[in-house]
């Protein structure tokens, strides 16, 4: 029997150990790392942009970069690595991480900027499209939707927690060293996966057929298009604002980089409650769980649009802000696998194009409209692109009942 077999077994007949729950663990900070990675430029977008010689839209626009890469990498992963190794495969990302950020760090311009955000667009396509398929696999069946939650709360944290993380870095030490920082943490975990991860050889799947052919059937599944069409909206209208919520900050309130550090720490703490408050609402109702946090989204930006120079509306509204797009990933994850049993590699894969290509979109969209016409109408344009996501999701279609719950594998 493989040791991937062994693991199983065990895990079926006496439950999940403590040292798989650290492999759970070294899978959620290496989704962190990368998914904060891209948004990093978000915390320190002003000092970049300045050490850099460019504009803040221009710095902002790097997200759209590695947002693009991630898209075209990340539905092809199942495809490219085939039979290989799936701990090894992430392993080799995380080193491809390490160089993204290190070349960041000594960037001159924008030159070498972007072919550092191309390198990590690779690496984040590749470690956030498995890390969700590859978790449940690491523990018993009855954790298999909690170890999603886990999993995807990486990407969440890295929004929530990540970008205050790097600002609080940038403001002490300079946005290179806060560059740096993710670059050698991702050396270091990409040693920890090779080594705290077991053999993970690519999964047994009911489904017959070539990759190509399963990504078309999905396209064709309308609780799959439905919640597509909903993280697209959404995630364009969050990127669209966030990326340049500093600017918003400071030219709205006038808040310094200090006060803008806290905020964005309350918007973290706020953000990994809604993840798992939807983790485990999704396992049982993912359309409706979307649904509630599309609503928080449009509510919580129309706050800050409407009351822009006030600093408790900015407060409130980021808050609230953080619980509704923190349950968004696992929520999104949830819908997907869910609605394409038996095909989760490539559902996800399919996912995280999509999720990635609406980063690139959004940061792009707000770019334009922060260099044209400012922040009162960015933040209304990102408004009504919520409201869009939260319309096409109350006329869509979510999965059946009964095909998703813990039994996500």
């Amino acid at each position: 029997m493989s040791t991937s077999a062994s693991t199983r077994v065990e895990s079926e007949q006496h439950g999940t150990t403590a040292r798989q729950w650290l492999a759970i663990a070294v899978v959620v900070l290496s989704t962190f790392a990368v998914v904060t990675s891209e948004m990093l430029p978000v915390g320190v977008l002003t000092p970049m942009a300045a050490g850099l010689g460019i504009t803040p839209g221009l710095t902002g626009y790097s997200l759209t970069i590695t947002g693009l890469v991630t898209a075209v990498t990340a539905p092809i992963v199942p495809r490219v690595i085939g039979g290989l190794d799936r701990r090894v495969v992430v392993a080799v990302a995380m080193v491809l991480l390490a160089v993204g950020n290190g070349l960041t760090a000594v960037s001159p311009g924008f030159t070498l900027l972007v072919v550092s955000r191309v390198v990590l667009g690779v690496a984040m396509g590749i470690v956030w499209s498995l890390a969700s398929v590859i978790a449940p696999r690491l523990v018993a069946p009855r954790h298999a939707a909690l170890a999603v939650s886990f999993a995807v709360s990486g990407v969440a944290a890295a929004s929530v927690v990540g970008v205050p993380l790097g600002t609080i870095i940038g403001d002490a030490f300079g946005w290179r060293i806060a560059f740096a920082t993710f670059a050698a943490s991702g050396a270091l975990l990409a040693v920890a996966l090779r080594f705290l991860l077991p053999p993970l050889p690519k999964p047994e799947s009911p489904t017959a057929g070539t990759a190509q052919a399963g990504e078309r059937s999905l396209l064709r599944t309308p609780a799959v298009v439905s919640g597509l069409v909903v993280v697209a909206f959404l995630v364009t209208a969050h990127f669209a604002a966030y990326t340049y919520i500093r600017p918003v900050l400071e030219v709205g309130t006038g808040f310094g980089g200090a006060a803008i550090a806290a905020i964005l720490l309350a918007y973290g703490l706020t953000g990994l409650v809604g993840n798992f408050t939807a983790g485990a609402q999704a396992a049982r109702r993912p359309r409706a769980t979307v649904l509630a946090l599309a609503l928080g989204i449009v509510v919580s930006i129309g706050v800050l649009a409407s009351f822009n120079d006030s600093g408790v509306a900015a407060v409130v509204g980021v808050g609230v802000w953080g619980l509704a797009y923190g349950g968004l990933s696992v929520g999104g994850q949830l819908w997907m696998t869910q609605s394409a049993r038996g095909r989760e590699e490539h559902v996800t894969g399919l996912y995280v194009g999509v999720f990635t290509a609406s980063i690139a979109l959004g940061a792009f969209t707000g770019g334009t409209i922060y260099e044209t016409v400012g922040t009162s109408t960015l933040l209304w344009t990102a408004a009504a692109l919520a409201l869009a996501a939260l319309v096409a999701g109350v006329v869509g279609r979510g999965p059946l009942p009964g095909i998703g719950g813990s039994r996500v594998r």
